[in-house]
């Protein structure tokens, strides 16, 4: 993984960061997740579709959904 790079002004404030996409993304993904735990039927229905066994294969739920 690459390295977080800082943007700093000329008073040498962090202004901003350079973020890996990679890291970027893991990072979305984590407050996606903690956004959907807040809500208790959200958190359920996670929790459930976890212990589920099986399923489908993408390519054969995108043609089922015409893609």
């Amino acid at each position: 993984m690459g390295r977080i790079q800082y943007i700093s002004d000329e008073n040498d404030n962090i202004t901003g960061v350079i973020v890996p996409i990679d890291l970027w993304r893991e990072i979305e993904s984590e407050r996606e997740t903690a956004w959907l735990l807040k809500s208790e039927s959200m958190k359920r229905r996670l929790l459930e579709a976890g212990k589920r066994e099986g399923g489908i294969p993408l390519d054969e739920a995108c043609k089922g959904l015409g893609s």
